[in-house]
């Protein structure tokens, strides 16, 4: 087992090393439909899988357009991080969809939906305080 130290090493490595292949490296035009950034890389304690996380930006079905095109994708990905990458065993590459974003965004909508909502309540309470 690695320690916590470098399995983060090993993460933050994969992760400069995969964005750097979206950029310039996966020439399968499924990836370049939706806009890709990897958010994060989550390495098993043994290192032999490393989960990617990647937001994409687009429509619904350049998402799952970009998925397909990563997928298919793992193959080069894990043996360009091989050669990349001094590793005794080069891990396992997963894509996953991260949607954190969009939730994100989301609470905040709500969120702010809210406020305003409470502010036209207390506006109305003033008003209603203020014709007695």
């Amino acid at each position: 087992m690695a320690t916590n130290r470098r399995v983060s090493r090993v993460a933050e490595l994969i992760k400069r090393e995969v964005s750097q292949m979206l950029l310039n490296g996966i020439k399968d035009d499924r990836v370049g439909t939706g806009m890709v950034s990897v958010t994060d890389v989550d390495v098993s304690g043994d290192l032999q899988h490393a989960k990617i996380f990647v937001s994409i930006y687009g429509t619904q079905e350049a998402k799952a357009e970009t998925m397909e095109g990563l997928k298919s994708a793992t193959g080069y990905v894990r043996s360009e991080l091989g050669a990349r990458v001094r590793l005794r065993r080069t891990p396992e590459v997963i894509f996953v969809e991260d949607r954190s974003l969009e939730r994100g965004t989301k609470v905040l909508s709500l969120l702010n939906q809210l406020q305003q909502e409470r502010q036209t309540e207390s506006i109305a309470e003033d008003e209603e305080d203020f014709s007695q």
